[in-house]
């Protein structure tokens, strides 16, 4: 019976390649997943991080019955991975984004066996997404988690499901499962499905008795799917397909598959979803955070999915520009935010040995992940790449064979492109949308390098980078030829001396690099439906002199209100309407409100600014800004107030210097110092410098239950503490 086993812990990890020859005394223990080194947030060589490191795990296999193999399961590695097994070399993985397996059962010796793993995190040339330089830091190490997995030599190797006649109302499921017999004899099995709700109660099934030849081979298993709910947006309903084997009536394997009942098109009129047209609106995202590069556990990438659908009321999002961490996806199923994922490279196609390996990527990524929900959209082009006839015939005609349930885009930034996919995905740096020449037309990114934006930056530029996203969304929606907008990018991230400002950072995010929001950020939270969340946001720290030539006119309000109060001090200055005339598409378009001048004239005194949201003629919201702009608390916060005592497991920690309304301070730049108490360590610089009156840090549990306080200090300020629990396993 199939065994799965985590692997996460008891390694050991040495910044050289070594021999096995070499003793455990020059190794560091670690858990993964695992950074190869810890950085300052900016301001960093590349160079650091680039190097073949050993990792080594010493480790008593389980127990194998008769016919059982053993194999060792990587989720991802940067960016290649020699493994062996007791000194007898298995093979070497070239690829940083994608899952890979090595059969470990005929090395394997009684007793204590070790496995070895060459990393080479440096940027390869041979391997996507390199040949030339990117626009985006890969860092390295182990940075995805490892299992053991026990299975029978007749198992199950893959189980795709697909869902049809799903708004027949008589809805079908259909397991594609590919098996496997590594004996030299046909194997007399019996295969099972069974459809499952989420409470485990079964729905349908269906079994065939199948003689296995060795080798490989594919069977398909189809139910009827009575009374099940589609997954939707608001409803992401979820199913579990059970695919088994047995022999001779005892079970020999058992794969869940989770997945729902939808049907995603994209039409030259628009996407639909369950055969509603859906306006697309979206960003893209980065894998990478501060300090850990790539190495979040499944807590952070998570959260991110939670941030980009929640915070920032997007429905889409990109993968730009590789396959992502399961746990993330695994996120976007189960909220309901739709998924463009994509093969890794950036504006690159190498030679012929280059372009296999491109394939051998895309079909592990479809492989893997063809069953979500989420995913509506195949990226089967290298991202900015020149067009290449026959590489991306090939891409696509593979993708379509792997998953023909799901259309297929290709990333380019020139309209006069060959269209070979389904969907013409375009990067559009017009500071508009063109019209498309080919239909379906999604734009894939907009803005980002030609307007980078701090968050200290000055108020007009941090307002016009707002109304920037702002405005492209109203037209896109309002362009009946165009399906939707993925806006570059939700977070700032790590990049090369050759991209970025001076300090290796593109601030191309509507968030920073902590997730931490900039005003892009409460424009797209503005979008979210009221009934979920209020929002209510001035684009302003409220001062005489931040614009230029003084004052604050026009006043910008990002809110999904659909009437707000003005006052300044005790005067009422008005009540206002969305600005519709500018931005007629938008769900809840940005007010822009012209001030009054006597509040706003050197010399004199600005009283506090006060802002009242109303809904159906009802108070709601209100926000208050303080005209002093003095700091008055330090704000500490955890996004989760309980950890998993696994070694590996954290949460973010964010800190900000705010006016005695909360409200952040972005010319701070005071110093905030962190203390811990308690069985858990801070990743991170500390003390930390502010730079726009935020930042974060991260807290990563260590392997004993108990309580973490940890404690910020400033000058000045009263000191903010939180409390985490660390849970036992």
């Amino acid at each position: 019976m199939r065994t799965l086993i985590p692997f996460n812990d008891g390694w050991l990890y040495h910044p050289e390649p070594v021999d096995d020859t070499a003793p455990d005394s020059r190794f560091e223990p670690v858990t993964l997943p695992h950074a190869n080194v810890v950085l300052p947030h900016h301001n960093f060589d590349n160079a650091e991080y680039q190097f073949i490191s050993t990792y080594r795990r010493r480790f008593t296999p389980p127990e194998l019955e008769p016919g059982q193999r053993l194999f060792v399961d990587f989720e991802g590695a940067m960016i290649a991975s020699t493994v062996a097994l007791n000194g007898v070399r298995l093979g070497e993985y070239r690829g940083g984004f994608t899952p890979f397996s090595f059969d470990l059962t005929d090395q394997l010796v009684p007793g204590e066996n070790l496995l070895t793993v060459h990393l080479d995190s440096r940027e390869r040339t041979d391997i996507p997404p390199y040949g030339f330089v990117v626009d985006y830091l890969t860092f390295g190490g182990i940075y995805r988690e490892v299992a053991l997995r026990v299975v029978d030599a007749c198992h199950i190797e893959d189980v795709f499901v697909q869902t049809r006649d799903v708004l027949t109302g008589q809805p079908r499921v259909a397991a594609d499962t590919t098996l496997r017999n590594l004996t030299n004899a046909p194997r007399a099995l019996t295969l099972r499905a069974e459809l499952l709700d989420a409470q485990g109660q079964r729905l349908a099934d269906a079994t065939e008795a199948i003689a296995l030849a060795p080798g490989e081979a594919l069977y398909t298993l189809e139910m009827q799917a009575s009374g099940v709910r589609r997954w939707t947006l608001d409803d992401p309903a979820l199913y579990t397909l059970r695919v088994t084997l047995a022999e001779r009536g005892a079970l020999t394997d058992c794969v869940d598959t989770r997945f729902g009942f939808r049907e995603a098109r994209f039409e030259p009129d628009g996407f639909y979803l369950n055969g509603e047209r859906l306006p697309l609106i979206g960003l893209n995202r980065h894998q990478t955070y501060p300090y850990i590069g790539a190495a979040a556990p499944a807590r952070l990438q998570r959260r991110d999915a939670e941030i980009v659908k929640w915070e920032l009321g997007c429905n889409l999002v990109r993968t730009s520009h590789y396959p992502q961490s399961r746990h993330f996806l695994d996120r976007c199923d189960e909220i309901g935010l739709l998924v463009f994922e994509e093969i890794p490279g950036w504006q690159h196609i190498g030679d012929d040995d280059w372009k296999q390996l491109s394939l051998d990527y895309l079909r592990a990524m479809i492989v893997r992940d063809r069953s979500r929900p989420a995913i509506i959209l195949w990226g089967v082009r290298v991202n900015e790449s020149p067009d290449d006839e026959a590489f991306y015939t090939a891409t696509n005609a593979l993708a379509r064979r792997l998953d023909p349930t799901r259309q297929t885009g290709g990333v380019r930034y020139f309209q006069d492109s060959q269209f070979l996919e389904d969907v013409f995905t375009y990067n559009d740096f017009s500071n508009t949308v063109v019209e498309p020449k080919h239909t379906p037309h999604m734009v894939t990114e907009f803005n980002g390098h030609m307007f980078p934006t701090k968050n200290w930056d000055q108020e007009e530029r941090a307002v016009e980078h707002a109304l920037r996203h702002a405005r492209i969304q109203d037209r896109q929606i309002g362009m009946p030829d165009v399906v939707g907008a993925i806006g570059w990018c939700a977070f700032d991230y790590n990049t090369h001396q050759e991209f970025g400002s001076g300090d290796r950072v593109c601030y191309h995010g509507v968030m920073d690099i902590f997730r931490l929001p900039k005003y892009a950020a409460y424009f797209y939270g503005s979008q979210i439906d009221p009934a979920r969340r209020v929002v209510l946001q001035a684009a302003t720290v409220w001062s005489m002199g931040d614009r230029s030539g003084g004052g604050v006119n026009p006043l910008v309000v990002f809110s999904n209100c659909d009437a707000i109060e003005v006052f300044i001090g005790d005067e009422r200055i008005g009540r206002f309407s969305p600005d519709r005339e500018t931005f007629p598409h938008l769900p809840h378009a940005p007010y822009v409100i012209p001030m009054p001048q006597q509040h706003l004239t050197w010399g004199r005194t600005l009283p506090d600014l006060r802002l009242m949201g109303h809904l159906n003629g009802e108070a709601v919201a209100e926000q208050r800004i303080a005209a002093d702009g003095l700091p008055r608390a330090l704000a500490l916060a955890a996004d989760h107030d309980e950890l998993i005592a696994d070694g590996a497991d954290m949460t973010r920690v964010a800190f900000r210097i705010v006016d005695r309304f909360g409200n952040r301070l972005p010319y701070t730049n005071q110093v905030v110092t962190l203390e811990v108490e308690g069985p858990a360590d801070l990743i991170g610089e500390n003390p930390f410098a502010l730079a726009g009156g935020q930042a974060a840090v991260y807290l990563r549990a260590r392997r004993e239950p108990g309580e973490v306080r940890i404690r910020a200090t400033t000058p000045r300020l009263p000191p903010a503490e939180v409390t985490i629990r660390l849970r036992g396993i």
